[in-house]
Order: structure tokens, then sequence, then C-alpha cells
């Protein structure tokens, strides 16, 4: 049958752009979204507050009390706060909020901007970038700003910085007893770098009752220009500059005051060598360590593993925010404290060629990983640490990780869909088998476990269109194929056909070794992937009974893609045409054998706006 040629740029602009809506992510009802910012959970309310840059202008938000459900903060999705003041005539960029600021009420810090355009590859203007302060009076509504000057007013002294903003507000145990400080004190980081030494980020602590006094402590992190953590395998560059920084405290329960410090960081960079035009590429980072005071030193963040927060091409400026177990949706759900983040995936609007933006919400958790065989691939510096050896054998150590997983909110909302199951199934012959029936909708999520040589799933398929996604052993990576993604990709520009992928290591396990330190974790020996992947050879040392770590995949649709693993994620556009490529299939190449198991389809989410749809 010949291929349908199909022209998206001569059909109607609002189907087109209902066609690939996402149902259950943060966005406005229209118009671009940007970076994620001025995240807060209301203490009078329990209420969550997730906030982003709207069109340029300035921020809006919506509200939640159960992170399955969202309503807009003003009518129609309009701005909580705008540019236009004497401290930020030109933008408002993002913001953090204190949840009990300024006379007791959410207050925000902002960057407010002065002066256009700025990036890391131009010279920097002193004063362009100033931090601001703004307090919500009318019940979480809007954001007034104080008549005052900005609170910091420019970057530190003597410092010729490539960027300057988007403050982070945070409280942390260890920087209080670092620094002295009573329990409790709100710090801040700013993020950006220097030029002609590397990307930074500058911490400030909050020194008087009214909040209008940040005293700065000096580099909190930074790297070389440019440079990488390792091997490049398991983190991308660090750039030249840093923005929408975040910190952090996690334990295996979850969020506290007094657990391990974690960072997000995006990252600026440039396609090599350096050009005359300002484009970048971006990068979506984590890292996480210890925090030090070297003798006659600022206080300081040292890494001991780094790794990435999302792979996707498209995906950036993660910010998120402590949700405590106090919150509303906590406390319906059990929850502990957690931290919650959110991060931007930039995705193509094909009706109008603009660029839109999806928000998606993820729980960030602190990953273990059991019963990992002490091999030469757990020595190498990457995106995991040793946290335990096994009582009785070095055999055998516990690594943790960053785990990045759903709000069981949110899980357990798309996992009530009407759901049907595929049997479990071992393929080794080359061919494509479909299962015994397709979802009904492009909305779904799409579960199950995979242990293997080679397996690959293809999804949102047709006979004119398909996404095979696939791990592959060579380069240890989840891969996303979209060159037969949609049908309209021969005869329309601007769909983006390029492959996606995202490094995940799967360790050689074994079960026999028992406990870790003390503690039994025998209900986490499913083994949840950690950062890139080995085929199993004798590396393990002769442990008896070693074998790959199973792939557990989590991956939903909602039109627009994203695709989502317990320590990987990363967001993409399989972006299929037609109505009718629902079907999912098992892809066998010929090469090895897998095995299929659990494998759950849940069909038709709900949406996440349901005052939208009146």
């Amino acid at each position: 049958m010949p291929h349908p040629q199909i022209n998206l740029a001569d059909l109607p602009a609002l189907p087109l752009s209902e066609t690939w809506r996402p149902h259950t992510h943060v966005l406005p009802p229209d118009g671009q979204i940007g970076d994620p910012c001025a995240h807060y959970n209301d203490p009078e309310t329990g209420l969550f507050y997730v906030g982003f840059l709207h069109n340029g202008t300035g921020i809006a938000s919506v509200l939640t009390n159960d992170l399955v459900y969202y309503y807009d903060v003003r009518p129609n999705g309009n701005y909580s706060i705008v540019a236009g003041g004497p401290n930020d005539p030109l933008a408002v960029f993002d913001g953090s909020v204190i949840p009990s600021g300024v006379d007791g009420k959410p207050t925000l810090l902002y960057t407010s901007v002065s002066a256009l355009p700025i990036h890391w590859t131009l010279p920097y203007t002193r004063g362009t970038e100033s931090q601001s302060l703004a307090v919500t009076y009318d019940g979480r509504k809007n954001f007034t700003k104080l008549e005052m000057p900005p609170f910091i007013p420019e970057p530190p002294a003597g410092v010729d910085v490539t960027g300057f903003r988007d403050p982070y507000v945070f409280q942390n145990g260890e920087f209080d007893r670092s620094l002295d400080n009573a329990a409790g004190t709100w710090y801040t980081i700013i993020s950006g770098g220097i030029h002609d030494v590397g990307p930074g980020i500058f911490l400030y602590q909050n020194t008087s009752p009214d909040f209008k006094i940040w005293v700065y402590l000096g580099e909190w992190f930074h790297k070389p220009a440019n440079s990488t953590w390792g091997s490049r395998d398991w983190s991308k560059t660090f750039g030249y500059n840093f923005e929408t920084s975040n910190v952090f405290d996690l334990t295996r329960e979850g969020y506290s005051y007094n657990g391990s410090a974690f960072m997000t960081i995006a990252a600026e960079s440039s396609y090599e060598p350096i050009q005359d035009s300002v484009s970048s590429l971006h990068a979506q980072l984590w890292a996480a360590g210890a925090i030090a005071t070297p003798e006659g030193e600022n206080v300081t963040f040292i890494p001991d593993m780094v790794g990435v927060f999302d792979w996707g091409l498209a995906s950036y400026a993660a910010v998120g925010k402590v949700l405590p177990k106090s919150s509303h949706a906590s406390t319906a759900s059990g929850a502990p404290d957690r931290f919650i983040s959110c991060r931007n995936c930039g995705l193509p609007d094909r009706a109008t060629r603009m660029e839109k933006h999806l928000v998606d919400f993820a729980r960030v958790v602190h990953q273990i990983h059991p019963y990992v065989v002490n091999n030469d691939l757990v020595q190498e510096t990457g995106s995991w640490r040793v946290a335990a050896r096994s009582a009785s054998t070095e055999k055998c150590v516990e690594l943790e990780t960053l785990g990045i997983d759903i709000a069981r909110e949110t899980y357990g909302a798309m996992t009530s869909a009407p759901a049907f199951r595929e049997p479990a199934r071992t393929t080794s012959s080359e061919g494509v088998i479909s299962f015994g029936r397709s979802p009904k909708s492009r909305f779904f999520i799409l579960e199950a476990e995979i242990s293997f040589d080679a397996g690959r799933f293809q999804i949102l398929a047709s006979e004119f269109e398909s996404t095979t996604i696939y791990y592959q052993f060579s380069n240890k990576s989840i891969m996303i194929d979209r060159s037969q993604t949609s049908a309209a990709g021969s005869t329309t520009t601007g769909i983006d056909a390029s492959p996606e992928s995202g490094r995940l290591r799967l360790f050689d396990i074994n079960e026999s070794c028992g406990t870790h330190g003390g503690e039994d974790h025998s209900t986490n020996c499913k083994s949840n992937p950690a950062a890139g992947s080995d085929a199993y050879t004798s590396q393990s040392g002769g442990v008896d009974a070693a074998h790959i770590e199973t792939l557990s995949l989590t991956m939903w649709w909602t039109t627009l893609s994203l695709s989502f693993m317990p320590t990987i994620a990363l967001c993409c556009l399989p972006g299929p045409w037609y109505q009718n490529s629902t079907e999912i299939r098992f892809f066998q190449n010929g090469e090895g054998e897998a095995s299929y198991s659990n494998i759950r389809v849940a069909d038709g989410l709900y949406d996440a706006y349901p005052d939208r749809l009146q």
C-alpha cells in the first residue's frame, strides 16, 4: 500500500493542536509554557501550587489537592505576577517561594530583569539580573511586589558572571550545623557561572526576620567550563552556565531536613566549537554528595555521584519543592515528606510551528540496588555509589543512586483506567508479534519487565507508523527509534524523527548474597534499573546464581509521550498521526532472546483539568 501523503500545514490549526495536546501534565489553557517555578505547599490549606513561566510575560500557576487534578489559580490561566515594575521593567524570570515568609504569607524570591538579551556567550552587564521579593496577600492569587529595591541587586563584587538568576530557597540541617546557624535558617542559591572559568552556583543566607537581608556565603558549587563527570558515559557536560539549580535532602524513606544532599542542575553548553551564535545545548543533570566547610573556605558541595535527571533532548529546567506529609495530598494518601519535581519538556506544536512545552510531575527518591555483584563495573565513576557491602562477603555490594518515580497519587489515577494484561512471552525468532489486544486510545500506560539478551517493543503502531523502544547492550542505553514515528514526517517539515536515548546500566545481581549492612532489602530484589548496562560476563567473579538486572519499564503516552523508568527518565515525542496507531507489538530483530512478564496496559488516561472541560 502506498504511503499516505499528509501535509499538516494544509490542515486547520485547532484540531491539530488538540490532536497532540497532553491530558495529564501541567500546562496552561493555551499558549507557551516555560520553566516550572514558584512551587509551594500552602501551610494554611495544604494545597500544592505549581507555577511556570507563561508566554515569556510572567508566572502563572495551577493548584492541586491530590496531585491528580489541577485548577487554574487565576481565571483562564492568567498571571500571578508580570514584568513592569521599577525592578523588572523588561522581564520576570524564575522564582522560588518561602511558604511562610513576609508577614507569614507565601513570599516569592524571583529574578527581576532590566536589560536584554542575556546569554552566557555574551558580555554580562551587572545589574541586568537582580533578585526581588513579592508577597501574596489576596488568597494566593497574585504576588504583589514589595516597594523596595532588589534584595540582591547584582552578582558578587569582582565576579564576571555568565548569568545570575533563578533563586531557589531551601532549608538544610547540615548547612545550619556547618555554619552554626539556628535550625530552620533559609538559604537561597542563584545559578550562573563565571566567564572563562566555568558554571557555578552562588549561595546566600537570610539574616533578617522580614526576609529582606541576604548575606553572600560564596560559590557553593562550581565546575571547570565544559567539563564532565568521569568518562562522560553517565552524565552530560556541565557546560558553561547553570540555570534553575535546586538543593534538597533525601533519606531512603523520602525527603528529610537531615538527609543526604542532592541537587538538580540545568546546564547550558554549546555545539563545538563555539560559534558566534547564541544558540545552546541543554542538559538536565543531578548530583549528590557532601556538604563541607574546608578550613578558611566557604561552605561547599563535593559530589560523589552525578547523573542525568532526564535524558530527553528537549528536557530542561527541573524545579521541585518539598511536599510535606501534612499536605492535603499526602494526608489523604498516607505519603511521607517528599520532594516533588517538575521539568520542562519542549515539544513542537505542528499546527503553528511554534514551540510549546509541557511540565511533568515526578517524585524524586533515594534509590537502592541490593545484591549487586562487586565487579569492575561497580567501581567506575558514575551515577551511583556504594552504600553498603555484604555482611558475609566482599563479592556483593549495595548501591544507591537518584531515583525518579511517579507520585503515588498520579500513578494510582493513571492505572485506575480500564486495564488488560498480556500473557508472558519469550521471543527469539526475528519478527513482529502483536499484543492480543490493542489500547482503544493513544492515552495509555504500559508496564512490563524484560529479562533478555535482546528485546524490543513497538508502540503507537499501525501499518503506516510505529515507534520502537529497546535496550542496547553495546552502549548500555534505552533507545527510542522514531524514524517511522509519524506518517506525516515525510511530507511535513518540523517533525523531528531523530532517535532519543538514555544511558542505563543493568548491573549483575546475586540475590544469594543475603543482607547488606544488617538490613534486609529482599522486597527490593526485583532490581530497579540503575544507570547503564552490560551483558553478564565472567566479571561476576564466579558468584553463584548471578544474573543481569531485570529491566522494569513504565511508559505512558498522553499523545505527547513520556517514557519513564524507576531510575531513568526520557521525555520525547513519538507523534503518530493516525487514530488507529494504538497497536503494541513485541519486536525481535533475530539476535538473542527476551522474556517479557508482568505486562499490563491501562487504557484511556484521565484528564487532569476538570474545570477546563466545561
